[in-house]
């Protein structure tokens, strides 16, 4: 499994690796040329393989004769290609406690009542809800560049919203 996840993620990043080139000679004349191949930016690699890992296909090992091969767990799951991440064991409920798993759950955890993403009370709560309630914050306001080098605020004090899970 390591070995095809390893070989599928590389082809994943071959197919957004750039060529770049420099050119070299009298006043940049471009009689020699060097070029080499550049992954892409840090953020854009994560992006790219969490995505495939999103994407993923629960398998488990089957012998064929001397050979053993990864088969989908399920004939509903699709079948995954040289391109595909696979995975042996699903991931455990992060949404219940569990501490034999080292799990947390995630219930008392603020969420965004307005968010869509992961950080979202509708995905965040797992389905069981959320409660709101009011909190006093305490920011540095007014603040005043005072020459030379201070800088003078006020503290100022205001009710918001907080959202957290059942």
């Amino acid at each position: 499994m390591n070995l095809h996840n390893n070989k599928a993620g590389r082809k994943a990043l071959l197919a957004y690796t750039k060529v770049e080139c420099k050119c070299h000679g009298m006043s940049g004349s471009c009689k020699v040329r060097t070029c080499w191949k550049v992954m892409p930016p840090f953020r854009k690699v994560g992006n790219i393989l969490k995505e495939k890992s999103e994407g993923g296909t629960e398998v488990h090992p089957k012998r064929v004769g001397s050979c053993n091969l990864l088969v989908p767990k399920s004939s509903c799951f699709k079948p995954y290609t040289a391109h595909d991440l696979v995975y042996l064991l699903a991931s455990p409920d992060f949404c219940d406690w569990d501490p034999q798993r080292g799990v947390f759950g995630t219930s008392g955890r603020q969420c965004n009542r307005t968010s869509l993403a992961m950080d979202g009370c509708e995905l965040l709560c797992c389905g069981r809800g959320f409660q709101t309630a009011q909190a006093e914050v305490v920011e540095r306001c007014s603040c005043k560049f005072r020459w030379c080098c201070s800088i003078k605020c006020k503290q100022c004090r205001h009710l918001v919203e907080v959202h957290s899970c059942r």
